[in-house]
């Protein structure tokens, strides 16, 4: 440990840090003061929720005891009860971030709208639980049977970036859907963090979906995907161009992302971008840069761009 001889040099030195980390023009960009006097949205509440939502939907892989079918209501009740006040907890806090009320009220208790729509965004969330359930079900089985390493979907769930990023974009997908503001995108960053995936919250994935090795896959906010489609290491579904409004702002929303239908195959460095349909069945190959139509069937090569009208 350093030892600083005599205080008033170190004083003086952090008083004058303090003075300038208050200045106004210095915090400008940065100062946000949550509304109704809210907490901020917290990441250590929101991993916890997280980890016993992993532990919900793939009971006995996940969580501090062992799990049985004979005591897995008590179990699931339990943790379900808590998900359910903490999430309805964070969800507030999301809503209060983004609330339009300024800083007059900011002294105030939470706004009873916001509780209210709150309450009622968590309780439509913890619904939806058993769909997603099925659907990562699905992406487990499709990650075993894609892979021929996989010994089991129990080991995919376990050990595969892509069955963390998928439990993750399913959760902020629905929450998304649900218009809860920032916390679908914080759940989406804690995957990409993790993993390398990027998947936006607001892009639809279908059923028994798989991203092989994964690490620098990007997947952008309006892209659609399909049922039973498959991406490599390296892909990206992005913007081809963002357009903007007439003060120069980025128009915010509208469709600017690939759409996959069923059964594409995109391999390892493929980059499509803009609104374009890539048919039934396509196959990207690796390192291929796609801004327009792909055919139903088709088979696409970096090598000239080759197109084949012929199904995997």
């Amino acid at each position: 440990m350093p030892h600083f001889h005599g205080a008033s040099p170190a004083i003086s030195t952090l008083d004058a840090v303090t003075d300038s980390l208050c200045r106004p023009e210095s915090l400008d960009a940065v100062w946000h003061l949550q509304a109704h006097g809210a907490a901020m949205p917290s990441l250590e509440a929101l991993r916890e929720i997280m980890g016993r939502l992993r532990a919900a939907i793939f009971p006995g892989y996940f969580g501090p005891v062992r799990v049985g079918r004979d005591s897995l209501r008590f179990h699931l009740a339990a943790n379900l009860d808590t998900i359910l006040r903490k999430l309805g907890e964070q969800v507030v806090s999301g809503l209060c971030f983004d609330c339009g009320d300024g800083e007059a009220d900011a002294l105030r208790d939470p706004c009873a709208r916001c509780e209210e729509r709150g309450r009622e965004a968590a309780l439509a969330f913890m619904a939806r639980l058993p769909e997603i359930r099925r659907l990562l079900a699905g992406d487990a089985v499709a990650a075993y049977e894609g892979d021929p390493a996989a010994k089991s979907p129990g080991e995919t769930i376990f050990c595969y970036p892509s069955l963390t990023a998928m439990f993750h974009h399913r959760v902020a997908h629905e929450l998304y859907l649900l218009r809860v503001p920032l916390i679908p995108r914080i759940i989406a960053e804690m995957a990409h963090s993790a993993t390398g995936i990027d998947i936006h919250p607001g892009a639809s994935i279908g059923e028994e979906f798989f991203i092989d090795h994964g690490t620098g896959v990007v997947i952008g906010e309006t892209c659609v995907i399909g049922r039973g489609c498959r991406l490599y290491q390296g892909v990206t579904l992005g913007a081809l161009s963002f357009p903007k409004n007439p003060d120069g702002t980025l128009t915010k929303g509208i469709p600017r992302h690939p759409v996959l239908c069923d059964n594409v195959t995109v391999y390892a460095g493929a980059t499509i971008l803009g609104r374009v349909t890539i048919g039934e069945g396509a196959v990207i190959g690796g390192n291929v840069w796609i801004t327009e139509d792909v055919p139903p069937g088709a088979h696409i090569s970096q090598k000239g761009a080759s197109r084949e009208g012929r199904r995997k």
